[in-house]
């Protein structure tokens, strides 16, 4: 039986259930995606679906049956037009750097590698925006605009894709100052399932604000590939700071440091990031990236603004930081000083992984209001402790989110069982002190559960009506934030 017909088959009551089959170059879907995107964009190889059928990561690979680089929006209207009327799911793909099996096709179908839409488009230096497609990162961007005196802040560690950002809502250390990608997403292009394209704000919009209709666009952030393809988005951009100082301070244990961060916030000190790690990440990251700060909780500290107003907040930082313990602060001006520090706190998933060779990462992630953040992280940590496997912390604790990174055999079904045991308690542990059970890394597969827990069922189910509204068929990345 060909590939098309068990597509066409498989659809029982609008939901879809694959079952699964390796397409061969004869089926009829696969010689006219070859026909929509051309034959070289088209993969059927063994390690081309399995290295797209993956993430970041523990959750196992679960290929597609085929992987599609189109080149243009048209190109992927015209893909998803084809999987429509047959009965395929598509599971959009930027870089594969999402931590929650977002990319797994867990119903097969079609993969659409978005990495050849890789173009810059419309800059608006005056006005503070850009719209970029699908395959330009953050790295490329920012590279781009660095003769312009602009940057795009949003920046999770990983040189992700922008519309990969927008699609998973994403965050990261500046986030304190300057937002989510929830806050500076515009305007976003989709392709519907169906293969309709839209602008969520109305084609060439980008207001800085707006009164008009429904929000698609934030209904589009961190829908996380479930209701449609993120052909395009529109972001804010920021003016380069004039001064930039990065700080590093340890403290004599977790509570002093997550206390001083509190007090930093209510302070109203602008932080542009004021990051967490505790003592075994940063044993972890002096080793990695051949650092040599103390091996202790610490806060990694940045400023961005006038030399005059730097010096005032860091001299009030400081005296909070020393009134909790803090010690042996250390200042870094220099640009190159500054970027290895970074670099260090964005490569902690690595240090990590280095730490037992041969091993992967269960890392989760909550979000809590910051008041209950002290209480939250010492308890986190205990549990870490007590639950047997060997595990970091570290955050963006100016908005109270932080971190868990568990080392675990993902072949070792009892490692695996006590990791998921942990964050469900972790999760649990956020949503009763009023936060939630992911700040960043979204739901994907593996948080559904909590998910349900976190904003009940009335508000589920308006989620799968939404779910069925723009994707009757069951055929956007299947598996992924809602069950059935």
């Amino acid at each position: 039986m060909s590939f098309s017909l068990l597509c066409r088959n498989a659809v029982r009551s609008s939901r879809f259930l694959l079952y699964r089959h390796i397409a061969t170059q004869q089926d009829p879907v696969v010689r006219q995606l070859e026909a929509v995107v051309g034959k070289s964009n088209v993969s059927l190889s063994q390690s081309a679906r399995e290295h797209h059928g993956k993430d970041e990561s523990y959750h196992k690979c679960h290929p597609a049956d085929v992987v599609v680089w189109p080149e243009s929006t048209e190109q992927v209207s015209a893909v998803a037009t084809l999987c429509y009327g047959n009965g395929v799911p598509m599971v959009p793909f930027g870089t594969g750097t999402g931590l929650e099996g977002g990319v797994n096709a867990m119903e097969g179908g079609v993969c659409i590698d978005l990495s050849k839409m890789d173009q810059i488009r419309d800059l608006h230096a005056e006005d503070f925006d850009v719209s970029v497609e699908p395959g330009v990162t953050l790295h490329t961007l920012n590279t781009y605009l660095r003769d312009t005196g602009l940057w795009f802040p949003v920046d999770p560690g990983a040189d992700a894709s922008l519309c990969g950002m927008a699609a998973t809502s994403a965050s990261g250390t500046n986030a304190v100052r300057y937002g989510t990608m929830r806050e500076n997403v515009m305007n976003l292009e989709v392709v519907l399932p169906s293969g309709t394209i839209i602008d969520t704000a109305g084609r060439g919009r980008r207001a800085k604000k707006t009164a008009a209709g429904y929000n698609l666009t934030n209904l589009f952030v961190g829908s996380e590939g479930t209701l449609g393809i993120i052909t395009r988005t529109t972001l804010r951009l920021y003016g380069v700071p004039e001064q930039t100082v990065a700080a590093v301070c340890p403290f004599p244990s977790i509570k002093a440091a997550v206390d001083t961060t509190i007090q930093v916030i209510q302070s109203g000190i602008q932080v542009a990031r004021i990051e967490f790690l505790d003592e075994h990440q940063m044993d972890a990251c002096n080793k990695y990236s051949d650092l040599n700060y103390d091996v202790a909780p610490t806060l990694f500290v940045e400023f961005h603004g006038s030399e005059q107003g730097i010096e005032s907040q860091a001299e009030v930082l400081g005296e909070i930081a020393r009134d909790n313990g803090g010690t042996n602060f250390l200042w870094e001006k220099e640009f190159e000083k500054r970027q290895k520090l970074w670099k260090a706190r964005h490569n902690a998933y690595y240090a990590c992984l280095a730490i037992v060779p041969d091993t992967k990462g269960y890392i989760t992630d909550v979000c809590v209001p910051i008041s209950k953040l002290p209480d939250v992280v010492v308890e986190t940590r205990k549990d870490m402790d007590e639950c047997g496997l060997l595990g970091t912390m570290c955050g963006h604790v100016g908005d109270g989110n932080f971190h868990c990174f568990l080392i675990i055999d993902p072949d070792n079904a009892d490692e695996v069982r006590r990791a998921k045991a942990f964050g469900n308690r972790l999760g649990r542990r956020a949503l009763a002190v009023g936060g939630t059970c992911t700040g960043e890394h979204g739901i994907g597969r593996g948080k559904v559960n909590l998910l349900e827990e976190e904003v009940g069922e009335g508000a589920i189910e308006a989620m799968r009506m939404l779910k069925r509204t723009f994707d009757p068929k069951g055929l956007m990345n299947p598996g992924k934030i809602i069950s059935s």
